[in-house]
Order: C-alpha cells, then sequence, then structure tokens
C-alpha cells in the first residue's frame, strides 16, 4: 500500500488516537518520519486495554506496524512496553524476530511514561523542542488500539464503530469491555454487573487526568476508560476543588519546597515547565511574571504535581489549567522553539515516580487486579454518536431522521479542516440530529 492510500484509508474510516486527545491519525502520517514509535504504556493507573490487545493480537499489530512502516518510507519501528507487561512482551518477540525494521524497547514503570514527548526521549534519546510536535524530531507515536484500527481497515474495510473500555473501582465484574461508539456509561457500568454502592462518582478516563462524568455520558473513539470511585475518594475530591478556594489555599498554605517542579516529568527532560514558579507568583499575586504564565502553557496536565507531589494537598495542575484556559480565550499562543534551551536533569531517574507508589498514595492499588478482555461485542439498543470525538471541526451529519442506517454506514462527514467521518456503530434509524450528536435507535 502506498503512502497516498494509506491516508486515505485511515481517513475514510475514522481512525484517530484511540488512547489521548482524539487527534486525527491521517494527520499524523508524515513522509518525514523516520521513527514509529508504538505506545504500550498504558497511559494511566489501572488501565488494561493496550497490554491485552498486544498479547492477544500481536501479529496483527506488528505487521501493521510494519506496513505502516514502509508506506510512509520510515527506517524503524519501536514496541515500546513496560517491562511488567510479561505477557504483551513475550507475545511481541514471538512475532518481531520476522520483521527486522522492527525492535523491542522495555519501559520503567513509572507514571507518566504514556506522555509521547516523555516515550520518545525515553525509547530514542531525542527531545520534542517546546511547542513542537514529535514529527519535528523524525518520529510519529500511535497508540496499540489505534494500529489495531488501522489494521481492520487495511485488512477488513472496517470503519471505527467499536472501542476497548478498562472498567474499573467500585464495579462487581471490573475488566476490559468490548462495546459500540455511543453506548452510554449506564449500559458499560451494568455490563460490568453494576456498582457496590449507591454513594458514587465517575471519572471518565483515568485518575490522573479523567474528568468527572455521569452515567448518561456515552462511550466515543477516545474512551480508554470509566472508572467508578466512591464520593469521599480522593481522585474525586480533587475534582471537586473550586478555583477560588484552590487560589486562597495556594495564597496561604504554600512553602514553595519546589517538589512539584523537582518531579515534573517534562521539566525533568528540559521543558520550561516550572510549576513552583507559578505556584508563587498565584501566591504572591505576582501574575505581572509574564514568563511564568507562559511556560505554564507546556504543561502537559499529567496532574503528578496535584496528585502525588504536593505534600499540601494544592492544585498546581488545576490552577495552571485555568490560567491556560483563559490566555486562549484571549488570543494567547503557545511560542515553538527550534531545540530546548534547558539540559536533561541528572536527577531524572531518580525522580521518576514509581506508578505503584502513586496507586497507593492515591488509594487507587486495591482496585489495581489483573483484568482481561471480554470479547463480546455489547450492542444496546440505542447510541448517541457525539459529532466531536476528534480534535478539530465536528464532523457534519449526512442522513436525515427517520433514515435507515447500517453498521459501518457513513452517517457524518469530515468537516472542512481537520475533522474525520463517522459510521453507525449499530443497524436501525435514525431517532434525532442535534448539532452535538446523533441519535439511533436499533427498533
Amino acid at each position: 500500500m502506498n503512502f497516498e492510500e494509506l491516508v486515505n484509508r485511515v481517513k475514510e474510516n475514522g481512525i484517530l488516537g484511540a488512547g489521548g486527545a482524539g487527534f486525527p491519525t491521517y494527520a499524523k502520517l508524515s513522509k518525514k518520519c523516520e521513527t514509529i514509535v508504538l505506545n504500550c504504556a498504558e497511559c494511566e493507573p489501572l488501565f488494561k486495554v493496550d497490554r491485552n490487545l498486544l498479547s492477544q493480537y500481536a501479529y496483527e499489530i506488528i505487521s501493521t506496524l510494519d506496513e505502516i512502516t514502509n508506506s510512509i518510507g520510515a527506517k524503524e519501528f519501536i514496541v515500546a512496553i513496560k517491562e511488567e507487561y510479561k505477557e504483551a512482551k513475550q507475545a511481541v518477540e514471538s512475532v518481531l524476530v520476522d520483521f527486522k525494521k522492527g525492535k523491542l524497547c522495555l519501559l520503567p514503570s513509572v507514571y507518566p511514561m504514556g506522555d509521547e514527548v516523555v516515550l520518545i526521549y525515553e525509547t530514542t534519546k531525542k527531545r520534542v523542542p517546546p511547542g513542537n510536535i514529535p514529527i519535528s524530531v523524525g518520529v510519529c507515536v500511535f497508540n496499540v488500539e489505534t494500529v489495531f484500527n488501522i489494521y481492520k481497515a487495511i485488512n477488513l474495510e472496517k470503519p471505527v464503530t467499536e472501542k476497548y473500555v478498562t472498567v474499573a473501582g467500585e464495579v462487581k465484574n471490573p475488566g476490559v469491555y468490548k462495546v459500540v461508539v455511543g453506548t452510554s456509561f449506564l449500559d458499560v457500568i451494568k455490563l460490568a454487573g453494576g456498582t457496590k454502592t449507591d454513594d458514587y462518582e465517575i471519572i471518565k478516563g483515568g485518575p490522573m487526568t479523567g474528568a468527572l462524568s455521569n452515567k448518561y455520558d456515552v462511550v466515543t473513539k477516545t474512551t480508554k476508560g470509566i472508572l467508578v470511585f466512591p464520593k469521599n475518594h480522593p481522585v474525586v475530591l480533587k475534582r471537586k476543588a473550586k478555583t477560588n478556594t484552590s487560589v486562597l489555599r495556594a495564597k496561604s498554605t504554600c512553602c514553595q519546597c519546589r517538589m512539584c517542579t523537582d518531579l515534573c516529568p517534562r521539566n525533568l527532560i528540559g521543558m520550561p515547565v516550572d510549576p513552583s514558579a507559578f505556584m508563587n507568583a498565584v501566591a504572591n499575586g505576582a501574575t505581572y511574571n509574564a514568563k511564568v504564565i507562559k511556560d505554564a502553557m507546556y504543561c502537559v496536565n499529567c496532574g503528578l504535581c496535584e496528585m502525588y507531589s504536593c505534600s499540601q494537598g494544592l492544585n498546581p495542575r488545576s490552577l495552571i489549567n485555568e490560567f491556560k484556559s483563559q490566555m486562549r480565550k484571549n488570543g494567547a499562543k503557545i511560542e515553538v522553539f527550534d531545540k530546548s534551551e534547558n539540559s536533561v536533569s541528572k536527577e531524572r531517574n531518580y525522580r521518576m515516580v514509581p506508578e505503584k507508589r502513586l496507586e497507593e498514595r492515591l488509594d487507587l492499588a486495591r482496585y489495581d487486579t489483573e483484568l482481561f478482555i471480554t470479547e463480546e461485542l455489547f450492542i444496546p439498543k440505542r447510541v448517541k454518536i457525539d459529532l466531536s470525538q476528534s480534535i478539530g471541526a465536528p464532523s457534519l451529519p449526512s442522513v436525515k431522521k427517520g433514515e435507515k442506517v447500517k453498521c459501518g454506514d457513513v452517517i457524518a462527514v469530515a468537516n472542512d479542516g481537520l475533522s474525520l467521518p463517522l459510521h453507525a456503530s449499530i443497524d436501525g434509524t435514525v431517532l434525532d440530529i442535534t448539532e452535538k450528536f446523533i441519535l439511533i435507535d436499533n427498533k
């Protein structure tokens, strides 16, 4: 398959980053790429999707990586797996011997190894300059499930209509479930046996970067996890902190110990992110310090500073996000550098945070059990297809209310610019169309 065919196939089938912000995959494919990195670091604690997929579908995923490598003219591909993922490691090793351009890189079990900038440094020793994207150093990073979706698009002509989701926490049967896109969280939680308690909150995504949600939210192409926690769980309480209160607490409590900066994963590889200086500016009302505020724009929102590093329970990440949001509203843009001005910290290897220790600190260890994929596809009676599932412009509905559709039919076309088409995830009738979603009923 040549480069143009690959790009078109990936775009037509609506493939995007299955575990991150939803960047359309076709826009990542580039002839400038020299190295492809397969990200099997599981970006969050408790997630078990990628290691299971790689264990069960190693040949499909590795062969697809090889095909992508050849199509775009890259020199090599690296399969990056945490060393503790024994089964995935063995599965890859048994397949990789047949692919000369591929190699295996074992990663330490630290958080956030799934951050692509950290992952690129760990696997290639290349540093992505502040404000830049991986292709600036000749690297493309793909999530395991994303590559599996490319395999299905190339070999089965199957668009993205299904999603593997980790369901964990206070549910009776935690596991990795295969559901169609548009399934409600309520249905997914029922699939996992229901909740163990009536007094709970739902986190959409992971414990570190996920957001509070509700049972009527729906699975999208980027939904990696649905976590159910007690209402008084520390992960939940952090999400409920109010900005005004966080500012007041910073002013009265922050002792400038610098731990948030000393353990910041991006600061450790030379990014100009300095949460401690930012908190100092907030605590002292020194918002005139433009450099500190501008540097905060390079924060990747991993949450380590406020979920682990700060001994006083302050919220650097949340406050940085608030400032970033306001700056973007005011038209501020992130500055792009040609190279990293700061060097990698000599203490980096000693300041990386072990994931197990993080889980103990956040009362997550009790939920970290061995989970396996339930391959039987769950199909609900009704799905709600979100029109904004990727970075870029929302997809444009191409069906009408009352129209009959089949699973895999295009129901929304790509908009101008960075956008993707959407496909029906079940057979049924279009029940409703709004500016935000398409509702399909299988009656």
